[in-house]
């Protein structure tokens, strides 16, 4: 198989080749589950197989192989399998903070070109739920693009396509129907070969009826929503990295139910540019546009300048992250805590040992 349809660039053959390994081989990761993973590399598939030393380097599950990923790994004689050496560098990746009171990182995707937003334009359309993701896409270093599905369920498309820009900025908002193929044209011609586009959003909006007609014919499942609330159900248990057509690679992710950001500085300015640009103007440099006084961000909102909803999302979400800031820090503390009391129940071993 030729790598770079894959993706494999000159960038990822120099972090390979830094590795000074040359029985290592390149493989990008296509599917992961609980228990395991599938590589891709220039013989075909095998079984990932990641070893306790890797497990052992890394500081977080976010450092472990995920769908995206380039690895460097080494094969098992007579077997389809390799162990994964080592995660090369991403260039970008989708990450939120993992579900619960942890605080720690989760990556979704990594290597992603183009970041598909998906929202359907029903009674679940949330502009302020559209803005949360489009911070994880911006924090990422991905392209974020808006995919309003379901226009056909839609009375009023105009309004939902206002709300949405607005949440954009400068950035793409396409209209489209999975059921009818509206827009699926304009969809398309966002697919380059070898590039990696990735579909995101909540359960029920769409996501795998895209791909599936991306694609020609059905590789998801999907379910139909329940029609009191229009939600749906998990069609996608698992994240996987699909070749489509044209030569573009998609995957698919699973719809998220909770979705809780990590750490985006970049995220924010990315996504709220109009309030970074805004903050030029405040009369403290570090101003929160909380409280403080001579806050042009404040002095916006009052003037009808800056819409107040969009504002108090952009508060919220300032807050959020403090708040994980200050978890993760405890985490780290407790983390440093527990090592240090393994060492010295290790030289306290030592030195009885040396006693004896």
């Amino acid at each position: 198989m030729d790598l770079t349809t894959l993706g494999w660039n000159a960038e990822t053959a120099a972090a390979l080749a830094a590795l000074c390994q040359p029985d290592w081989r390149p493989a990008r990761v296509v599917s992961e589950d609980k228990h395991s993973v599938t590589l891709v590399g220039d013989d075909g598939d095998r079984m990932g197989i990641i070893p306790g030393r890797l497990l052992h380097r890394s500081r977080s599950h976010a450092d472990l192989p995920k769908v995206g990923d380039w690895v460097a790994a080494s094969h098992v004689p007579g077997e389809r399998k390799s162990v994964i050496e080592a995660v090369l560098p991403r260039r970008t990746k989708l990450a939120r903070k993992v579900t619960g009171r942890e605080s720690e990182e989760q990556v979704v995707a990594a290597n992603v070109d183009v970041v598909f937003v998906v929202q359907a334009m029903d009674n679940t359309f949330n502009a302020r739920r559209l803005e949360r993701f489009l911070v994880m896409v911006h924090e990422g270093g991905s392209r974020p693009v808006v995919l309003l599905n379901k226009a056909d369920l839609c009375a009023d498309p105009d309004r939902l396509v206002e709300q949405a820009q607005k949440a954009a900025g400068s950035g793409t908002v396409l209209v489209l129907s999975a059921k009818t193929r509206r827009g699926l044209g304009q969809l398309r011609a966002l697919l380059q070969p070898a590039h990696t586009v990735c579909f995101v959003g909540s359960s029920g909006v769409g996501k795998s009826s895209l791909i599936n007609r991306l694609y020609g014919e059905t590789i998801l499942d999907t379910l139909e929503v329940r029609e009191g609330d229009s939600k749906g159900r998990h069609t996608t248990t698992w994240r996987e990295l699909i070749p489509l057509p044209g030569g573009a690679l998609v995957i698919d992710t699973p719809g998220m139910r909770e979705f809780h950001l990590w750490r985006v500085d970049e995220g924010l300015l990315g996504t709220f540019p109009d309030i970074a640009e805004l903050a030029d103007g405040c009369h403290f440099h570090n101003c929160t546009h909380a409280h403080e006084t001579d806050c042009a961000v404040k002095g916006a909102v009052a003037e009808g300048l800056l819409d107040r909803k969009r504002y108090e999302s952009f508060l919220k979400l300032q807050r959020e992250q403090a708040a994980v800031r200050t978890e993760e820090n405890r985490h780290q503390q407790r983390v440093e805590q527990r090592r240090a009391r393994q060492s010295r129940l290790r030289h306290g071993l030592e030195e009885d040992w040396g006693e004896e």
